[in-house]
């Protein structure tokens, strides 16, 4: 399967943060919107990573893992229609990758954004 399609401008993000589903694990937060029936029925991704978790290269290096994370367990288990907003943590850089595969499953349970 193919990686999801980005959400990459700040209104886009502004929609999922607005509609205040959340789930908090130690690894990550991710948010979620279900998309109206009229837009693509795709799911689309999009990352940040705040400066409180270091600087450009800590920051860029927890994206990174974030994408891998995204593209191994949301291509394949993620429902469609959703726009979901994948926010890194500090416990994302020292987390092991595996804990990490475990954070996005839950989250995406607790979202009941999951499917088998």
């Amino acid at each position: 399967m193919t990686a999801p399609v980005r959400l990459k401008h700040r209104p886009e993000f502004l929609k999922v943060a607005a509609t205040r589903q959340k789930s908090v694990t130690p690894g990550l937060i991710v948010q979620k919107r279900v998309r109206n029936g009229g837009e693509t029925t795709e799911t689309r991704v999009g990352f940040t990573v705040s400066r409180k978790v270091g600087n450009a290269v800590q920051r860029n290096r927890a994206k990174r893992r974030l994408r891998e994370v995204t593209a191994t367990v949301v291509t394949e288990h993620a429902k469609m229609g959703l726009d979901l907003v994948i926010i890194g943590r500090a416990g994302t850089l020292k987390r092991p990758y595996p804990s990490l595969l475990g954070d996005m499953k839950t989250a995406l349970k607790k979202l009941d954004a999951w499917r088998d």
